[in-house]
């Protein structure tokens, strides 16, 4: 693998008076007071977006966004500063201001280790800055073209293109010295089909870490199709019933649902504050034996993956429940040695300007043995959901409340009527404990999920096979 800091250090400095070793005797000085753990984290992301409406360019963005951040930790005290340039007097200030905590101490001799994979995860090369624009539009009024021509009742059709670059580098008093080329692409297709005065949505997407070369290699006609698909079932689709029911949960997308109302929880910072439904919790059985969630940061590709996280340290697969067990809770620096635990390669910040904190990369639940269509024929009389839109959790009891893009009545074995206004509420490790099938099919979403916390936002992948719960609240307008 090339040596990616090199790179980094070109790229970012070539217009600065900084270098890695500037950066590397930052940290020494850093090593002159009593603090547990400093650390410098340098970035910069470099954004494109495209949106086409009906036809024509709505909107078109450029962004550079660069800066440093300089973090230093005394017990459960943070100090914390950063600059949007990458200047030796931004980075001096920066360095006073965050170690304004700490008190004078022994000077110390740090000896660093660069952290790198000896395979990267993903081509370290730009997404968008060598591409036309011309190709860029093209692409949007391709699709655009596409969805009018599959159905007359399509009204209005949007797409958008958008797509980050960054380059970033982090040093530690702990020796940690890494640095990563992030790649980040995302194509989009929102359609509005109408029918007799009745106006329905349906969108589709995907991406990742890869080039526009390989996004443009991949069959993208199939998202205008997944878009005015939906739109034109939703167009069909019955009041949804009421009560509690099983519910059969689609692979995929449907993860997010996971992610949220048990992913979250497992996060290190929730439990070490014993805020999580999962707190004090590990080696109990908290789901159904048949589930087996895993973290997992090290996937090709994919939008949550990383080659190191955002404090160095390299990213892995975490088995978080094996088998309805909890066995593992997802960590940064920070929070895993206040726990007694290692890192697990989940510290993670949207920005420079942003402290690190645990979070989720590719969350997905294993494939269990049942044939997705076994479990269909299993239920009576319940509800398929192959898709989501938004949805709420809270952490600390794992309370959701989930609406359903897409979905089904199950009678009899069968998928009937589409239904629309569905919803789903219940309670994430109550949920898991009524898992009762688990299907063969397990996949990740097609790569358009952001996570959010605290404020900030990061890309991550959800994904899990077939699902049955045995009993989940429905909420719709018509009684069960």
């Amino acid at each position: 693998m090339t040596n990616i800091l090199d790179r980094v250090e070109q790229h970012l400095f070539k217009e600065s008076d900084l270098t890695v070793d500037a950066v590397q005797k930052a940290i020494g000085a850093l090593g002159h007071y009593q603090q547990d753990y400093a650390d410098i984290f340098l970035q910069e992301v470099v954004m494109e977006y495209w949106q086409l409406e009906d036809g024509l360019v709505k909107d078109a963005s450029f962004n550079l966004n660069k800066g440093l951040g300089i973090r230093s930790i005394d017990g459960e005290k943070t100090g914390f500063a950063y600059a949007n340039q990458f200047e030796q007097t931004a980075l001096n200030n920066a360095l006073a201001a965050a170690t304004s905590i700490s008190r004078a101490g022994q000077s110390k001799t740090i000896s660093f280790n660069q952290m790198q994979r000896t395979t990267s995860l993903y081509e370290p090369e730009s997404t968008l800055g060598n591409v036309e624009q011309a190709h860029k539009i093209a692409l949007l009024r391709q699709l655009d073209a596409k969805a009018r021509q599959l159905d007359e009742k399509v009204k209005q059709v949007i797409v958008s293109l958008s797509a980050a670059d960054e380059h970033m580098m982090v040093a530690a008093i702990d020796g940690t010295l890494a640095a990563d080329i992030r790649p980040m692409i995302r194509l989009n297709v929102t359609v509005v089909a109408e029918h007799d005065g009745r106006r329905e949505r349906g969108s589709s997407g995907m991406g990742g870490r890869y080039s526009w070369h390989h996004l443009i290699s991949l069959d993208l006609e199939q998202l205008a199709e997944r878009a005015v698909s939906q739109a034109l079932i939703n167009l069909e689709a019955v009041e949804a019933p009421a009560g509690t029911m099983p519910v059969v949960l689609g692979n995929g997308w449907p993860g997010v649902l996971l992610h949220e109302a048990v992913g979250h929880g497992l996060e290190g910072d929730f439990n070490r504050k014993g805020s999580s439904a999962y707190a004090n919790r590990m080696g109990q059985k908290v789901a159904s034996e048949l589930c087996t969630v895993v973290d997992d940061g090290t996937l090709q590709n994919q939008r949550g993956s990383l080659n190191v996280d955002d404090e160095g340290t390299l990213t892995q697969s975490n088995v978080l429940i094996e088998k309805g067990v909890l066995k593992g809770y997802m960590q940064d620096k920070h929070n895993a040695r206040l726990m007694g635990q290692s890192p697990t390669g989940n510290g993670r910040r949207e920005s420079y300007a942003h402290l690190p904190m645990p979070r989720m990369t590719n969350t997905l639940m294993l494939s269990g043995e049942s044939e997705p269509e076994e479990i269909i024929r299993s239920v009576k009389k319940g509800v398929y959901a192959p898709n989501f839109a938004g949805g709420q959790v809270d952490i600390t009891s794992g309370n959701f409340v989930f609406s359903a893009s897409e979905a089904y009545l199950i009678e009899d074995g069968k998928l009937t009527a589409p239904i629309k206004g569905a919803t789903l509420a219940g309670n994430g490790p109550e949920v898991l404990k009524y898992v009762s099938m688990v299907g063969n099919d397990s996949q990740l979403d097609p790569g358009i999920g952001i996570c959010g916390k605290d404020g900030q936002s990061v890309p991550v992948c959800v994904g899990q096979p077939t699902l049955k719960v045995d009993q989940l609240t429905v909420g719709g307008t018509q009684s069960g």
